[in-house]
């Protein structure tokens, strides 16, 4: 603090009685320290929002990957089996005309 500032504090009388000064300066300091508190308390639920948050997006994102991995296998053997029926029919019907 400015020296200027230091002195303007150490004039500055009260009119008011010492012990209710002392009550409203108790009052507010114990306002500040609770709002503080408060706010400190919903930063950290909401950082352990946004760890959970990203830790379920990450899950997701891998079972998507997995379920499409699975799903790209599970059409190329769709398109085997529908090559293998193709097959089978021309050879019945081949078989047919003999």
């Amino acid at each position: 603090m400015p020296a200027e500032a230091l002195e303007a504090r150490k004039d500055k009388s009260y009119t008011s009685p010492q012990r209710k000064l002392v009550h409203f300066f108790e009052k507010s300091r114990d306002h500040w320290k609770a709002k503080c508190f408060d706010a400190k308390v919903t930063v950290k639920r909401l950082k352990n929002r946004v760890h959970f948050l990203a830790r379920s997006k990450d899950h997701w994102k891998s079972r998507v990957k997995e379920l499409e991995t699975e799903l790209a296998r599970l059409q190329i053997r769709e398109q085997d089996r529908e090559a293998e029926i193709a097959i089978l029919q021309k050879r019945l019907l081949n078989r047919r005309q003999r």
